[in-house]
Order: C-alpha cells, then structure tokens, then sequence
C-alpha cells in the first residue's frame, strides 16, 4: 500500500481539533503523531499512561481517514442525503479488540458520544459472550460499521463460510490494551486473527494501545508481524503522578504473618471509603471480592445500597448495573476484581484501594489508574497488607514505579494447542490450502520459526488424532478434499464454535433464584463440595442450596447471616520477576540505618528477630534454613 506524503496538511486533522475545542480540550502531541500516522498509511503501537486520551487517539485515525476520502462525512446532512449516506457507509470498517467484555460497552459509549457529535454515518455495535443471541444472529448476516469485540469472539466470527466477504470493506483494526493480551495466549489467538485479515486485505491498519510496557519494541512486533519493520512507534510521555500509600498495622507483633484476607484491617478500609465520594476496592480473587463485600457490608450496614460487588462470575446484567451506577456517582465502593482493572473510564472513581499484594507493578499501576483517569489528575492507591510480608511488597512496588520500572511482557512463540484450534477455526469456514496458510502462520511474531515439521504434526493431530488418538473417530477433525482442508462433518464446526479460546477454567454451574433470576456461574467442583440445605455465600447473598439439575443450581436467600464463600481456582499468585527484585533490594535496604520506608520502619521488630534467629538474606543470597519441630527436621529455601 502505498503510504501518503508525510508533509501533510494540518488541515486534515482540524475535524478532530475542532471536536476537542468544543469539550474544552486540546489534543496531546501523541495524539496528533498518532492521527498523521494512520493518514499516511501506517500502522503502529501508541504507548501512554492510562488516563490521557488512547482511545480518541485511536478513535480519531479513521475517523480523519474517511473524512479526507469522503468530504460529504465532514457534514453530513439531514434527510435523504443522510439516509443514503448511512447506506452507502454501514459496511464494516473499525474492528476494535479489547480483552475483557466489561470494557466493550465503556468503549462503545465512548465511540458513540463522538460518532453522533461529528454526525458520522456509523452504526457502533458490540459483539461479545454477553451479546444476545438476536445481535449475534443478524451480525452473521450484516456487520456494523465498528465493531468492538473479544479474540474469542473475533475468531468465532472467523470461522463462518464467507467470512472474507463480510470483513472485505475493513480498514482498520484498534487493539485496546495489547498489554494485558501480548504475554498470554489469548494474544497469540489475536495475533492469528490479525493475520486472517491481513491476508484478505494487506491494506488493513492495525494500531495497538498500551500502557504499562517495559518492551514497547517487541510488543509492537507481536501486533504487527512480518509488517512490524513499516510499524510506527508513537509515546505518549505525559507526566502521570501516582500517590502510593500503606495502611499500617497498629501492632506488627500481632499482624498476621501470613494469609491472604487481610479482614483484620477492615477497620482502617472502611475509614478510607468513608473520606471518599467514590471508591473501588480490588481483590485478586473472585472470593476475596465476596469475603470483603461481606465484610464491608456488615462494617456499615446504613451504605448497604451504596455498595456493589464486581467480578467475572457474576451475571452480565448485574455486573452492568453496577457499572452504570458507578459511572452516574451512584455508589460510595465497588469490590471488584481484575473486571475493572483496564481502560473503563469511571470518571467520579477518586479512591482506589488494593486488597492484598498485586504481585506485579504494572498490576498495582494499571489498578491506581482507575481513579484520577483523566489528563493531568493524580491517581490515588491506598494498599492494604493481608499479612506482614506484604508491607515490604508494597515498598518495593513504589519504588520501582518511582524509578520508572515496568515488568516486559514477553510474547507467547510456538503454542501448538493454540495452532492447532485455529487450524480447525479455518477449515470450518471456507476451508484451507495447507500452503498458503503455512505462509500465513509465518509471518504471525508467534510462529515465524514454525518449522514444515511442526505444521505437518498439527495437520496430522487435527486430521487424524495424531499417534495416539487415531483410533477414536471423534478426533478425527478435519479432512482433505480437492486438496484442501475442510470440517470432517458439521458436528465437529458446531463443537468447535462452543469452544473457541485459550481460558481454561473448571466446569460452571449457572446459579439462579427459584424465580429464575440468574446470578452468574460457579465452579462444578464447589457445587460438588454442597448438599440441599447448605447455605453459601454468592453475589452479596447468603443463598440456599435448594436442587441442583441440568447444570444449574437453583437457590433462595437464607435467613442465616455466614456461611462459606463460594471458591474458583487461581488464589495462589507469583511475584513478577521486577517486583521480586525490588523485594529483594528492600530487604537489602535494612542492613543500613537510613533510607527506610515507613512499610520498613513498621516491620523492624520483626526483621531484628529474623536477623537474631537466622539472617535477613542480601541481593546476591541464597537463605537456606533448618530447624527441628516435633513433626521432626524441616529445610526451608527462600529462593
């Protein structure tokens, strides 16, 4: 494609000035680089603290694209002009990614405020697990004009017989938070999807938006591909202040020493949410959210209807309530996991509060982001240790946020599970030509060293099973036909399109009221640990186990006041390697008298006892420790 003049008029990015004057903004210099950029026919990554404008930055590109080709777009008319306007542009031409559903419907609000300012002839829609089934049906007939979707649902969409049709009119591809994506394997399935679409049509622009990177360069190559060498590169360096405060325990002798709760400072959070106008709370579990919810609740009974819970288990309608009503200033605190923790704007958000270590800076950065998310304000984070270790977690994850360190998220190379899902992906649309595909892999960041040997077992695993299940019919996924590879029949397409993605997780079991309100989903192997009569703690409800049938268990609310809180998988989380690091050199710092931070200073009795009992390990030590028990002789290593 052939790229515009670089010597562009100005004139051409003045719709977007415009539109900022009028709300009383100015467009940041990164904004206008980003905006020039697309015009001109690159792709690129634009890499900016959170809170300062990346989606009008990345709205805007082809937003000013389409009005530089089309001058009737500048003004679009009433009446008959408008209405064939509407027709002529309702194609699809944006495809924006965002990693977690509760973003989609923040972002197309967001996109439509604009759309419907500049009188843009666009239809704005969301295609998500939580769209209703009637979206998703006339979407497979007809795409909107931006479509603002998942990679699960990106790939699903993909895998339809006329897919190339439906996505020729495409121009542009906005990935939202590449960061949270390019480390996993969900980024991997994203990566194959912008492949896809580049190979129908290598014209099509792929921007990625991040923040919190510490390898800005290969992130980009993993968005871009083969094509990263033309990707253009654009910071946003706008000066972000976050304030990073401790709660400290009144007696560290009589803090717990481990654990993951941290009840026993709900005095102190429930002090903090009460100077606040807004607050959210997060958790790195989904029952730690429900746990603090509870306890919260009971603190201060008289907020009880100003106080919402917020995880990924909970039901799509719910979790949107809660969003709306966080948005319009409705509630004082939001208990929330990782569901809220990207780019959703709540602008009346001024407090945040982080339950328990984040294990990662860019985690405890991403989370502070969430209050004072606009230009210019500061973002506020007040952590809460569960045990007294954490106090040194806290002050060395302030100081690498001081010093500018931010953890790399290393791309996923040569997943053969992921290849091998999206082989079938392929052929159950309009099939494949192993060739050309395999070309189409290579120049994916992912599987750019995918050796002919590799790809051949894939094919082979996909088609018959591999060595090992070949005996087993159902395996037996793809065939050859005419050379190329189809569906073996249409059961294994309507298999396959109920489970397209990368997250693992356990079996769920849908949780509804006798009525029918449906409360979300838990874990099978929870439910397993249940008998009728049994009470838990679920969505902020002390609920009844009432039957259980067809995967669903059917509840009432208890009149009892406890009970066991419902559990999922995943409490147990490492230190990234920069937060580890910065633990270490914290710990380094006690072997001094000064430069000391108050978290250190808190946990001095209890580093004087280490030091007497055994040592306080350096930088550069190995701790090796035995001691004798009337279990019998124990050997800890502190790696």
């Amino acid at each position: 494609m052939k790229k515009r003049s670089s010597r562009l008029h100005s004139k051409l990015l003045l719709p977007a000035v415009d539109w900022f004057d009028r709300r009383g903004w100015k467009p940041f210099a990164y904004q206008k680089q980003m905006w020039q950029a697309y015009i001109e026919g690159f792709s690129g990554l634009v890499h900016a603290p959170t809170g300062i404008g990346k989606t009008y930055a990345a709205w805007f590109g082809p937003v000013l694209d389409w009005m530089a080709r089309n001058q009737s777009g500048q003004a679009v008319t009433a009446g008959r002009r408008r209405m064939r306007e509407r027709s002529r542009w309702a194609d699809l031409q944006v495809v924006w990614l965002t990693p977690l559903r509760a973003l989609a419907a923040d972002i197309a609000e967001s996109l439509h405020i604009a759309a419907r300012q500049l009188a843009l002839p666009w239809s704005i829609e969301c295609r998500t697990g939580d769209s209703s089934s009637s979206t998703r049906a006339r979407q497979k007939k007809r795409l909107p004009t931006v479509l603002i979707t998942t990679p699960e649902s990106l790939s699903l969409l993909l895998s339809y017989p006329g897919a190339s049709r439906q996505f020729a009119t495409l121009r542009a591809v906005v990935v939202d938070e590449w960061h949270e994506l390019v480390g996993s394997k969900r980024g991997v399935l994203a990566e194959l999807a912008l492949a896809r679409l580049r190979g129908w049509d290598p014209g099509v622009k792929i921007w990625g938006l991040s923040a919190t990177l510490g390898n800005t360069a290969e992130a980009m190559a993993a968005l871009l591909g083969s094509t990263a060498a033309e990707g253009r590169l654009i910071e946003g360096r706008q000066p972000k202040t976050i304030d990073v405060q401790t709660v400290l325990p009144p007696a560290i002798d009589r803090f717990p020493w481990y654990g993951h709760l941290g009840i026993t400072l709900l005095g102190e959070v429930v002090a903090a949410i009460a100077t606040a106008q807004s607050t959210l709370v997060f958790t790195n579990t989904r029952s730690q959210a429900e746990r603090w919810f509870q306890a919260v609740r009971e603190g201060r009974p008289e907020w009880r209807d100003r106080l919402a819970l917020h995880h990924g288990s909970l039901d799509r309608k719910q979790r949107e309530r809660v969003e709306t009503r966080l948005r319009s200033g409705g509630l004082k605190a939001v208990v929330c996991t990782s569901s809220l923790d990207l780019g959703v704007d709540f602008a009346p958000v001024d407090q945040v509060i982080q339950i328990g270590s984040p294990k990662g800076v860019a985690r405890l950065m991403q989370r502070a982001g969430r209050s004072g998310h606009r230009p210019g304000a500061i973002s506020r984070v007040l952590c809460v240790p569960t045990n007294a270790l954490e106090l040194i977690e806290f002050a060395a994850a302030r100081k690498a946020i001081d010093d500018g360190i931010i953890e790399p998220r290393s791309p996923v190379r040569l997943p053969l599970d992921v290849l091998c899902q999206h082989l079938v992906t392929t052929a159950i649309g309009d099939g494949f030509d192993p060739k050309a595909l395999y070309r189409e892999l290579r120049t994916t960041h992912a599987f750019r060293e995918l050796s002919e040997t590799e790809y051949a077992w894939a094919l082979d695993f996909v088609s018959t099973g591999g060595a090992c299940l070949k005996a087993y019919r159902e395996y037996t996924k793809l065939t050859r036909r005419n050379g190329r590879y189809v569906a073996s029949d249409s059961n294994v397409a309507a298999r396959h399109r109920m489970s397209i993605g990368t997250i693992t997780s356990d079996a769920a079991v849908s949780v509804r009221f006798l009525n029918g309100r449906k409360l979300g989903s838990v874990e099978e192997r929870f439910v397993a640990r249940l008998k009728r009569g049994d009470v838990f703690v679920y969505a902020g409800y002390v609920l009844e186990y009432v039957r259980m049938k067809d995967m669903v268990l059917w509840t009432r609310k208890s009149r009892r006041r406890k009970g066991p809180v419902s559990q999922w998988m995943g409490g147990r989380m490492p230190l990234s390697t920069h937060l580890a690091s910065a633990v270490r050199q914290q710990l380094e710092a006690f072997r001094g008298a000064s430069n000391r931070s108050p978290e250190l200073v808190a946990l001095l009795p209890l580093m004087q006892l280490q030091a007497r009992w055994s040592i306080i390990p350096g930088t550069k030590d190995l701790l090796v420790e035995r001691t004798k028990s009337r279990e019998g002789r124990h050997l800890f290593i502190y790696p």
